[in-house]
């Protein structure tokens, strides 16, 4: 398992859903999750500190584990099984660990409101230098995580039509 913070979060305008990027702490490796508006909508409003009148799910998840005198240790992604990625909180309460499948987006809100490290499956990490799946000599057509604005626009125009390869109809 690989330590990962919560590096960005935004909306994918080819699907219209909302991304959370996952960056690997100690790295460049990232994980990008798509989840649901709630979810982002809960994770958005911790990192930008907005107070609610009423609890969000994850403020009432917090509330919770804390009344009852519990620790959230941690957070696990484990592994993604038909495009949908599983989680687990790992609770400790009077010694003893409990652990407790759920959301990674309901996850990361909690982990976040309750300073919580989240771990991620090594294997669900990508690396932004990584080949591995091109064959040799193929161009890497994916920019770079944290490109954005120019720097984006920059690395899209030194693309070449035949960096994408033969397209037949």
């Amino acid at each position: 398992m690989i330590e990962v913070t919560v590096g960005r979060l935004g909306r994918d305008s080819s699907t219209n859903s909302h991304v959370v990027i996952l960056q690997e702490r100690q790295g460049r490796r990232f994980l990008p999750i798509w989840i649901g508006q709630p979810e982002a909508e809960a994770i958005a409003a911790h990192v930008g500190g907005v107070k609610r009148a009423r609890p969000l799910p994850p403020d009432l998840a917090r509330s919770l584990i804390v009344a009852l005198g519990g620790v959230l240790r941690r957070v696990q992604i484990t592994r993604v099984q038909a495009s949908t990625y599983y989680a687990e909180l790992h609770l400790l309460k009077a010694d003893q660990l409990i652990t407790v499948d759920a959301r990674p987006s309901d996850s990361i809100a909690i982990a976040l409101r309750l300073s919580a490290p989240i771990f991620v499956q090594e294997s669900l990490l990508t690396d932004p230098e990584g080949d591995d799946d091109r064959e040799p000599g193929e161009p890497d057509l994916t920019p770079p995580p944290d490109a954005e604005g120019e720097q984006l626009k920059e690395y899209l125009q030194g693309l070449r039509p035949e960096d994408f390869g033969k397209f037949t109809l």
